[in-house]
């Protein structure tokens, strides 16, 4: 039953961040002639040089790319990403929205807001709305070319046709448009909570430990582990601190652990998700209360 809940979710999550990429094509960029990035883009550019269906032109330059996937992708993720970008061709067809505004920058801006929670709901839930997606993961399997790399060049590209074919100031709009994209499909990926892991090294570690937990109030893990250094080699036994907390309290950490040892070796490195465990409580400041008096 959970596994069937957990799917249905999937879908439901699918099925809005479809309705969110149409809106932001249909309301915003399209009737205003500008693109985004990756195979919608190209599919815009041709709508508008050869004057056809935009709903039909989406789906059949898809095509190449969701081939690229059937050797790349899982056949759940194929399926999904196939069904979705059809039903998202359909949406742009059939959606009819009244002007919302005439002003260019806020056109780019809302259109590529939507555009991109769409996108990223949708590859958050296993399917992809967007074939540069996929070709991105097949150049990477291919050549070990990042996937960002390979989405940045293809975009490149495709803005310098634009710039060609239609004008600069199209190109120069599509590209605000591609950016406030990228921002918020990263947002609907890795979550608007922005969370950093630290790992902190210290003879003074218990008293570190103790802090963090009285009066910080997040959980912590701590390892053991053999300090090492020069050619000698010591191995002095220390205890490693582990913690993970929002960005917004990187600055009191640092004062505690100052306060504690002014020395102490710290490591700072992003975290994109987390889960369960103490950092729940954390978010709570009830319950971080009580964690502290544990």
């Amino acid at each position: 039953m959970t596994a069937i809940l957990k799917s249905l979710s999937e879908y439901v999550q699918i099925a809005i961040g479809i309705a969110l990429a149409s809106i932001g094509l249909k309301a915003f960029l399209l009737p205003n002639g500008f693109l985004d990035g990756g195979a919608t883009g190209i599919a815009i550019l041709l709508s508008k040089k050869l004057d056809l269906d935009i709903s039909l032109l989406l789906f059949i330059v898809s095509i190449p790319f969701l081939v690229l996937g059937f050797y790349k992708l899982s056949r759940n993720i194929l399926l999904k990403s196939t069904v979705s970008i059809l039903i998202l061709a359909v949406l742009i067809g059939v959606e009819s929205f009244p002007v919302i505004t005439e002003d260019k920058l806020l056109i780019a801006i809302f259109g590529g807001m939507f555009l991109g929670a769409g996108i990223g709901i949708s590859i958050r839930n296993g399917a992809v709305l967007d074939g540069s997606e996929i070709l991105g993961i097949y150049v990477f399997d291919l050549f070990g070319i990042s996937i960002g790399k390979t989405i940045l060049a293809f975009n490149i590209m495709l803005f310098i046709v634009t710039a060609l074919v239609l004008s600069v100031e199209v190109a120069l709009y599509s590209i605000l448009t591609y950016i406030v994209t990228a921002k918020f499909i990263d947002f609907f990926i890795e979550g608007f909570e922005d969370f950093i892991g630290i790992t902190i090294i210290s003879p003074s570690s218990e008293e570190i430990e103790q802090k963090i937990l009285n009066e910080l109030g997040t959980g912590i893990t701590v390892y053991k582990a053999a300090a090492g250094y020069g050619s000698t080699g010591h191995n002095n036994e220390r205890r490693v601190i582990q913690t993970v907390i929002n960005r917004i309290h990187l600055r009191k950490i640092h004062k505690l652990i100052d306060s504690c040892d002014p020395d102490a070796f710290i490591v700072e490195f992003d975290v994109n998700n987390v889960k369960g465990g103490v950092l729940k409580r954390y978010l709570n400041p009830q319950s971080s209360k009580k964690l502290a008096s544990l």
